[in-house]
């Protein structure tokens, strides 16, 4: 099955032969700019196996929604069986080096997914997260003071990055001078996520979350002698009624990476940096959130987080045959759930490949999941998108890309999607 289409890459209108035969995410020209095969995907194959990995990938936005809240029939958990080579081999380095990471949030059904979210919930409540406010908006103007008078910044590293690895990482108990050593850390675990690293690169990655694991060991210990009023704090010391019991090392260590530091500010970073991407690419919509930015700003991180979600597909498990659309998913199977192709469905989203911020629907995407999963980081997230795009409208009058500097390319990446650089010019206000 072969087709010629349009879609909208990163740099505006691209033409693409799709052989649904052949193809798969995981080629890294795909993964750089996916648009063109979402469509063919969502047209042709809405429910459709993944040459190279072999999961059913879903990409129209119903059926997504629908996967997400049918916990009956798509578990979360991994249900693996007889343990590949690969995988025993990096279980040995997590029991010989550091701590084998116990299973995530994100990897649990109910009633263990509902106990364990009670524990987030409370560490992550809204009155907790608008207490931090103050403390980002100082931040994000703080960053901006750095660079305002040079005209001039890769955007990606001066401001999307540090602005939410801070933030998280105060809560996290860790140094702001570590920031870029723990940023590294974090690229190391995404890049496993992704699924496109070789075998030796794996156990590069697993190494460098073992050292992650021995910086942090000693602040969980210091936490349980001297309780304090970080997120962290709570996640340490707080017992889960139904578990009679605290989190243990595993189970913490797995949280700091999955929860935190990567939930916590990948996405955020990502969404900053595709944010300022498109509306240097769309005026119209910058002349927007000037004129009126307590309008169009909140409406700016929902139509980022629309168009170029910073995760675009997590996994479920088929826990019976499932038939959809003609195509029998069989028990067992990995179903790979594709926020970004729903999110650009034409049957939700009118005209989805525009950048629209008076779109009366924005809010309805699914860029931090749907139903019980839905991010328990989505307020943070949401809070520091706003105050992030806020101050670089209150500091910025222009902006443009500088010429030759970008190639607008994404990180490869199966899960996530992250610019690797974005150079651009400004005039201050």
């Amino acid at each position: 099955m072969q087709r010629r289409l349009s879609g909208i890459g990163q740099n505006g209108p691209v033409n693409a032969e799709i052989d649904l035969e052949r193809l798969t995410l995981l080629d890294p020209d795909v993964s750089d700019c996916p648009y063109a095969a979402y469509d063919a995907l969502r047209r042709e194959a809405p429910v459709w196996r993944d040459n190279a990995t072999g999961m059913f990938v879903v990409t129209r936005y119903e059926d997504v929604r629908m996967v997400l809240t049918d916990t009956e029939r798509f578990t979360s958990a991994r249900h693996r069986g007889r343990i590949d080579p690969r995988s025993a081999r990096l279980k040995k380095i997590y029991e010989d080096k550091g701590w084998l990471p116990g299973a995530t949030l994100a990897a649990r059904d109910d009633p263990e997914h509902r106990e364990m979210r009670g524990l987030f919930n409370h560490a992550f409540r809204p009155s907790k997260i608008k207490e931090m406010d103050d403390f980002i908006v100082d931040l994000a103007h703080s960053l901006i003071d750095e660079f305002i008078g040079t005209g001039e910044c890769d955007w990606v590293r001066a401001f999307a990055v540090p602005l939410p690895l801070i933030v998280i990482g105060r809560q996290m108990g860790a140094r702001d001078e570590d920031m870029w050593r723990i940023k590294a850390w974090t690229d190391a675990w995404v890049h496993r996520l992704g699924m496109m690293q070789t075998e030796e690169e794996a156990v590069w990655s697993t190494e460098m979350e073992i050292e992650a694991q021995h910086y942090f060991q000693p602040i969980f210990e210091r936490l349980r002698r001297e309780p304090d009023d970080t997120l962290l704090s709570d996640l340490v010391n707080t017992v889960i009624p139904e578990w009679g019991r605290t989190l243990t090392d595993n189970e913490l260590h797995a949280e700091m990476m999955a929860d935190t530091f990567v939930g916590g500010s990948e996405t955020t970073t990502n969404a900053l940096a595709e944010g300022v991407r498109l509306l240097i690419e769309n005026p119209g919509e910058w002349d927007k959130v000037v004129k009126d930015p307590d309008r169009y700003v909140p409406l700016l991180a929902e139509e980022v987080l629309r168009l170029e979600g910073p995760v675009q597909g997590l996994f479920r498990t088929a826990a019976v045959d499932v038939e959809l659309h003609g195509v029998t998913i069989p028990a067992g199977s990995v179903v790979n759930v594709r926020y970004g192709a729903a999110n650009r469905d034409e049957n939700q989203f009118e005209c989805p490949e525009k950048m629209d911020l008076d779109r009366e629907n924005v809010r309805s995407h699914v860029a931090f999941g749907f139903g019980t999963h839905h991010c328990l980081g989505a307020p943070l997230a949401r809070r520091e998108l706003i105050i992030g795009f806020r101050a670089l409208v209150d500091r910025v009058d222009k902006m443009w890309f500088i010429d030759g500097a970008n190639d607008f390319r994404h990180h490869p990446n199966f899960c996530l999607r992250a610019l690797k650089h974005l150079h651009i010019g400004f005039t201050a206000r």
